[in-house]
């Protein structure tokens, strides 16, 4: 009768929860149930259970496709445990309650009031028609990395016969979902992408799958709605939104600009002896995974820090929203320069491609922005404080901090040296991160802006 009582009020609590309060409680559980499954014994390669902080901070790295990690995938993890890792990768990739609403229309063709509302807070309520963006993420993602899989196949199993097939579809779905974790360890521990660096036929593939993975579920979308139309319609050109041009672009300048800035910081350097032709597609790779997906070509405790300044603003740039990865969103920075332009020009509000943005996207773009920054910092310090007698340089701490709030997992060798302390700062950081910090505020409080709608005076402040 008890236990009926605590279970009752339990879900009924659960069930009184916001929508944004159960997104971020589903990874949190995502994060500590995977925490207890790698802690098993029979997960760990050598059959000896893990430190139960090692086992949390690789299950938040996956479920907030980081790709951060404290050992070796391959030689750290048994076969069971890399699977549990997969696990945790995709389904956090896409977010688990996206799997939620999309195994409720399989049972029952449709989506109750409160499944809507769950999934538009997931998806930053851009959309209206949320059973239909459901089918399209699911059909999306699983093409995306069967298809990877298959061409990874043709390169990694020749290589390394049935292994061969396991590598690919790990490859494949950690590229696509941005997560950053590799099964590389047997050749060589820790080296991962790097051992494919002159692997062009590889390296492209990756690629292609973070760069899909990263521009966001609702371009996609939208690129499907008009190329359909196109077809049905006879349309001579593709007419997509306004977020899907600001997106594409976007993501074609920063991969563009990230190349050609790492080629010309690391021409004599780590990219020194190479041919041209490997050099280029190096520096395009550590552009597009810089954002995002966290493998890496070279091996950044060797690269200038005018290069590791170059992937710290990447990093923090980040993907697409609505994605699989993180960062603050290429659209959040194109809504603050855009607003930096239009007070130099005199505008009023926020202009940008012939259209005025809202001024509660500028707000929120601003308040990402600021609060990403300063968090960024703040942690920063505090893990050079307490790492202080390792002596590890304010950069490197400052690339691992960038990297676990962002979800991008690059790292200078850091990660497996800190303290437990710096591990769990590290996991609340990638959790921030991968949810956003105002979503995250919003669900620790439940509170909302202004909520019995009082008109409030207006205050003139001087600044500048």
């Amino acid at each position: 009768m008890i236990n009926e009582k605590i279970e009752g009020g339990f879900l009924k609590k659960i069930k009184s929860f916001t929508p944004i309060r159960l997104v971020v409680l589903s990874f949190v559980l995502l994060m500590l149930l995977g925490g207890l499954l790698l802690k098993l014994p029979f997960s760990s390669a050598d059959g000896v259970s893990k430190p139960f902080i090692d086992c949390l901070f690789t299950a938040t790295s996956a479920t907030c496709v980081t790709g951060l990690s404290i050992c070796d995938t391959f030689t750290g993890w048994s076969y069971f445990g890399q699977a549990v890792i997969l696990v945790l990768i995709q389904c956090g990739g896409l977010g688990l309650l996206t799997f939620a609403s999309a195994f409720t229309l399989i049972a029952r063709k449709k989506l109750g009031l409160r499944d809507l509302q769950i999934v538009k807070e997931y998806t930053s309520g851009s959309i209206t028609d949320i059973p239909k963006l459901i089918k399209i993420i699911m059909l999306m993602t699983f093409s995306c990395e069967i298809v990877g899989a298959i061409l990874l196949g043709f390169a990694f199993i020749p290589k390394f016969g049935l292994l061969g097939i396991w590598i690919s579809i790990f490859t494949a779905i950690s590229s696509f979902c941005n997560a950053g974790f590799d099964l590389f360890g047997f050749i060589e521990p820790g080296k991962g992408m790097i051992l494919f660096a002159n692997d062009i036929y590889v390296s492209v593939i990756v690629m292609l799958l973070i760069v899909v993975g990263g521009i966001g579920f609702l371009v996609v979308f939208d690129l499907q709605k008009q190329i359909k139309e196109k077809i049905t319609r006879k349309r001579k050109r593709i007419e997509v939104s306004y977020h899907s041009k600001i997106v594409l672009i976007t993501t074609g300048i920063l991969i563009v600009f990230g190349a050609i800035a790492f080629f010309v910081s690391e021409c004599s350097n780590t990219l020194s002896g190479r041919g041209i032709a490997e050099q280029i597609n190096v520096s395009f790779f550590q552009s597009v995974t810089s954002r995002t997906a966290g493998f890496a070509a070279v091996d950044l405790s060797q690269v200038h820090d005018v290069t590791k300044f170059i992937t710290v603003i990447l990093m923090f740039i980040g993907a697409s929203p609505v994605s699989t990865g993180g960062g603050v969103k290429t659209t959040t920075i194109v809504v603050i320069f855009a607003t930096v332009i239009s007070v130099l020009k005199g505008k009023d509000g926020t202009v940008f491609g012939k259209h005025k943005i809202n001024q509660k996207v500028v707000n929120s773009a601003i308040a990402i922005s600021v609060i990403s920054l300063t968090y960024i910092l703040v942690i920063t310090g505090i893990i050079a404080a307490i790492e202080s007698e390792q002596n590890i340089s304010m950069f490197n701490i400052l690339l691992e901090t960038t990297s676990a709030y962002s979800t991008t997992g690059l790292s200078a060798s850091v990660t497996a040296n800190l303290s437990i302390v710096s591990k769990l700062i590290l996991v609340l950081t990638m959790l921030i991160g991968r949810v956003g910090p105002l979503a995250l505020f919003l669900s620790v409080s439940g509170r909302k802006a202004n909520p019995n709608g009082k008109i409030l005076p207006e205050g003139k402040v001087i600044v500048g």
